[in-house]
């Protein structure tokens, strides 16, 4: 069995990213109180999968897409573009870390039981490589670390077509009751 090359692994990436966005019917927006009801964090997130929840406004402003959750992992796909670039020349680190924060918050997202909710209390980012346009997609995938009653963490990567990493982070959420 041979490896997959980087060009295998763009068109398998190009087919996830246009079989979720076949699913998607509703235009970006907030999920209705009645769209999370009785939910746990898993399904929540799979619904946004199934086109049943809208997608975050914010991946439309950042060129970026979730391609795909599990029990404490979340993976979203982003396209590298010229109006992400900084002054420089490259891509801006917001970009790289707004990706890796989906992605971070997301796979505990995940994790959450009916009730319960989360909110970040730290995250960082390293920026390991730079990235522009001629990187046409990378992913960040969420990994949860420790799953606590009042805090989690969680671990990302954010990856090229290419095998190579571009930028890694890690954060720690408190988790509450929501309110009723």
């Amino acid at each position: 069995m041979t490896a997959p090359t980087p060009e295998s692994i763009l068109a398998q990436w190009q087919a996830d990213e246009a079989a979720v966005r076949s699913r998607q019917r509703l235009a970006p927006g907030v999920a209705t109180p009645e769209q999370l009801a009785g939910k746990t964090g898993l399904q929540q997130m799979q619904a946004l999968l199934d086109g049943l929840s809208p997608r975050a406004p914010i991946s439309e402003t950042m060129d970026f897409i979730l391609i795909a959750v599990e029990d404490g992992v979340a993976v979203f796909q982003g396209a590298p573009q010229f109006k992400h670039y900084n002054p420089l020349g490259g891509v801006h680190g917001g970009w790289f870390a707004t990706l890796l924060d989906s992605a971070l918050g997301c796979s505990v997202h995940t994790t959450l039981p009916v009730g319960r909710g989360y909110t970040t209390l730290e995250f960082k980012v390293n920026l390991v490589r730079g990235l522009n346009e001629r990187v046409p997609l990378v992913r960040a995938i969420g990994r949860v670390v420790h799953r606590g009653r009042q805090v989690t963490t969680a671990e990302a990567e954010l990856v090229g077509h290419d095998g190579k990493l571009y930028a890694h982070a890690s954060t720690t959420c408190l988790l509450f009751d929501l309110p009723t």
